[in-house]
């Protein structure tokens, strides 16, 4: 080619995919644009942004090449596509109008922190957003939280209601601002403002004067509800005892730990040992709450995280949050704002009724939230970030796919409920909704639904379920008049985590959790489950054991320890008075236990770690009864010392004698009546858990540490998961389910696995709880024609 034709004049229109909208895009394109003297237009669209090129060739290709290497921060491109037109005559490059029409395809974003930009702003006397807790630019501020359809436009935000001053109007159309185009721009004379209202809802301050009297209340032990950028928190000060243990009591939270703000990176790492990569994600655009490990003598209250050697830390992430931090000094208690259970509240007026009896106080803002986004949660595993909440800073962003899906919806398990859409190489996952215990948040499931179905433009052709009967989850698939399709609770945490890391058959996957669902209608929880190109095989599964008394079980760890223990030593247990179990219960309860286990009554089978760990818990005298899902577990993993090793009890691989019975299922789908028989087995594995309890007793008989029991204990369980993978021979092993939580677990797991010649791969940015099971749930509609 000539040079001649490499610089003839010409128009090439640019299709951007991605998240591309409100994060500065279009300004970037115009600086980019006329910095190499091209002419044309760029606007946003339903599919994203959309760019028109004008002038030689040599610029046009130097653009194509910088707009995806210099794009702005917290923007990322999945598709750029090309077309060659004839030149246009454009006299100069302008930023157009969004279009509206064409198949909404751009990405909603995440809210994202306050930049440092705007922060020095707010506490700069001579700025005129200085101390306006509204602050915000194309890098920061509400996203997620307050948009109301796509393109991402001011009239499609609950921000249509301000209109904006003449200042600020000006940095809105100057493409060269920072500004440019910020849907939520505003400042103190057009902005939103705050008010303070006490408990009855009357007016007690405005603006500054309420800002300070919240501040004025927070030092002296005043419970206040703060609206800020996805619902309201509760807080007090962290170092106040008798603040805390009100907002326990009124709240209704017995011990489950409460998250924390802190004022600086800082204070922080006066409450706890942050390292670099926890320092990272606090400070990260996400900002989420980050597992970080207590400081001895810590000055936080006892009632914040009883017990609990972790502090769930986080720093402000709005302008409001940096101002009342700031004017405080000190950490406080940021809990969500609501009773137990109960979904987070986003409305002022529905926060007066809901947390009546709970906040003293209520400093609320006139800026509607469009759906309630509760704080991330992430800690840090080897070196990775593993987001165990995700919700604000993460949500709604996709995961893309290698399957090609039809336009589909899933509507994820009972607990730490999300739902998710997906289209073609795209799913989307809802924000953390919660567990679905109350009408309140069922309400706000199915308002998710019909939330992110119209976000998206996606019109489910079919419904994606979890298979047990009785979750308001299966119930609401099977009242839509699509396909049905069920997948079995473990199954879908593989698949969770196999799209998550991008992972094609084959793999072993290690799905362990509390509770879920099993093919045979029993309580799984401890699978391993083959995933091949060709067929799904659950190829070992811990051994068994009763749960007496059933849902009971669940939050008394002393059930799930006598169904274990009568497996093994029948009626004999029941005259055990020297063991911590048999010593919880009232002789009544015993004798009740005792014809329930004999009988067979409620007392179902379960093959679940998260009941093993129970049960363990429990026999250490660690837990009998808990306050919240998954504290006896939390309890064994504290008692453990980080880097302490000991010998590992014994928990052999016994081959099953009778192959698991052909006709059970794991997919299923309910309108075609079509049902996927699992192969005949060759091969399938018990994990015997019968000779580390017995061990375990021995050692309880020897006074044995309760901390270096509970060592050999994970221990144990770590070389069950590396000895089923020798026994499959399956070198790529993906960990998932809410047992991998556990720290001491999984970090054990994946170096043994290491060792042993594993390549294993485990949950980042997807929850590795009942928070991802949506993802693994959508995933099954590519793979069903495998079976």
């Amino acid at each position: 080619m000539n040079t001649a034709t490499q610089d003839s004049t010409g128009r090439t229109r640019v299709f951007v995919r991605g998240a591309v909208q409100g994060v500065g895009f279009r300004p970037f394109v115009f600086r980019l644009a006329t910095s190499l003297g091209l002419r044309g237009w760029v606007c946003n669209s339903p599919e994203g942004v959309c760019v028109e090129i004008e002038g030689p060739a040599t610029a046009r290709h130097e653009f194509l090449l910088r707009v995806s290497s210099e794009r702005p921060p917290h923007s990322y491109i999945y598709g750029l596509d090309t077309i060659e037109l004839d030149p246009a005559g454009y006299a100069d490059f302008q930023i157009r109008a969004s279009s509206s029409e064409g198949e909404r395809k751009a990405l909603v974003l995440p809210d994202i922190a306050t930049c440092a930009d705007c922060v020095r702003e707010i506490f700069d006397p001579g700025n005129r957003r200085y101390r306006y807790p509204f602050t915000n630019c194309t890098h920061c501020g509400p996203r997620f939280s307050i948009i109301e359809a796509l393109p991402y436009d001011r009239a499609n935000t609950s921000m249509r209601g301000f209109v904006m001053c003449p200042a600020c109007r000006a940095e809105y159309e100057d493409p060269r601002n920072r500004r440019f185009h910020a849907q939520p721009n505003a400042c103190p004379q057009c902005g939103p403002q705050l008010a303070l209202w006490n408990a009855a809802g009357q007016e007690l301050a405005q603006r500054e004067e309420a800002l300070q009297k919240a501040v004025l209340a927070l030092k002296e032990g005043v419970i206040v509800a703060v609206k800020g950028l996805g619902g309201f928190h509760l807080m007090v000060r962290a170092d106040d005892q008798a603040a805390v243990r009100r907002l326990r009591a009124r709240k209704r939270r017995e011990e489950k730990p409460f998250a924390l703000m802190c004022p600086s990176l800082k204070a922080a790492n006066v409450l706890a040992e942050v390292d670099a990569l926890e320092a990272r994600a606090l400070t990260s655009p996400e900002a989420p709450i980050v597992l970080c490990r207590r400081r001895a003598q810590a000055p936080v209250a006892l009632g914040v995280a009883p017990g609990n050697p972790w502090l769930g830390l986080m720093l402000p992430y709005t302008p409001l949050h940096h101002l009342l931090l700031a004017d405080l000094g000190c950490s406080v208690v940021a809990t969500s704002g609501n009773l137990s259970d109960e979904p987070l509240c986003i409305d002022e007026q529905e926060a007066l009724r809901r947390l009546n009896g709970v906040a003293d106080l209520f400093l609320v803002h006139n800026r509607p939230i469009v759906r309630h986004v509760d704080d991330s949660v992430v800690r840090v595993v080897l070196g990775r970030e593993m987001v165990l909440r995700r919700a604000r800073g993460y949500a709604p962003l996709p995961v893309r796919v290698r399957a090609v899906l039809p336009q589909t919806l899933a509507v994820g398990g009972h607990l730490k409920n999300t739902i998710a859409v997906g289209r073609g190489h795209e799913v989307f996952l809802s924000q953390h909704l919660g567990d679905l215990e109350n009408t309140t948040t069922m309400a706000v499931f199915e308002r998710t639904i019909r939330d992110m179905t119209r976000l998206f433009s996606i019109k489910p052709e079919r419904v994606v379920m979890d298979t047990h009967p009785d979750y308001f989850t299966t119930k609401y698939a099977r009242s839509q008049d699509v396909p049905k399709i069920g997948v079995q609770h473990h199954l879908a945490h593989v698949l969770a985590c196999m799209a998550e890391n991008d992972l094609e058959p084959p793999v072993l996957g290690v799905a362990w959790d509390g509770t879920g669902y099993g093919c045979d209608g029993t309580t799984w929880g401890g699978e391993f489950i083959h995933v091949t190109p060709n067929q799904i095989q659950r190829v070992a599964y811990i051994r068994p054991f009763r749960l007496p008394g059933g849902e009971k079980a669940v939050r008394e760890p002393r059930r799930a320890a006598l169904g274990l223990l009568y497996d093994i030593l029948g009626d004999n247990i029941f005259v055990h008075d020297d063991l911590a179990t048999i010593r919880a219960f009232r002789p009544s309860e015993l004798r009740n236990i005792r014809t329930l286990l004999n009988r067979s009554l409620n007392s179902p089978w379960t093959s679940s770690v998260g009941r093993l760990f129970d049960a363990v818990a429990s026999l250490l005298d660690m837990r009998q009864i808990a306050s919240f899902e998954g504290q006896a577990a939390m309890d064994l993993e504290f008692s453990v010392e980080t880097g302490e090793e000991c010998a590992s009890y014994s928990i052999p691989l016994r081959q099953v004698k009778d192959v698991y019975p052909p006709g059970t299922w794991l997919i299923h789908n309910s309108v075609y009546q079509t049902t996927h028989i699992l192969s005949n087995l060759q091969k399938q594995w018990i994990i015997d858990w019968e000779p580390l309890i017995r061990d375990l007793l021995e050692d309880l008989q020897s006074k044995v540490e309760a901390k270096e029991i509970s060592v050999r204990f994970h221990v144990a369980l770590v070389q069950a998961i590396v000895t089923v993978a020798c026994a499959v021979e399956e070198p790529r092993v993906v960990l998932s389910g809410g047992c991998f939580q556990n720290f001491i677990l999984l970090s054990k797991a994946i170096s043994s696995l290491k060792e042993s010649g594993f390549v294993p791969y485990w949950h980042q940015r997807i929850p590795t709880n009942d928070g991802g099971l949506a993802l693994g749930q959508i995933l099954i509609v590519d793979k069903t024609n495998c079976f």
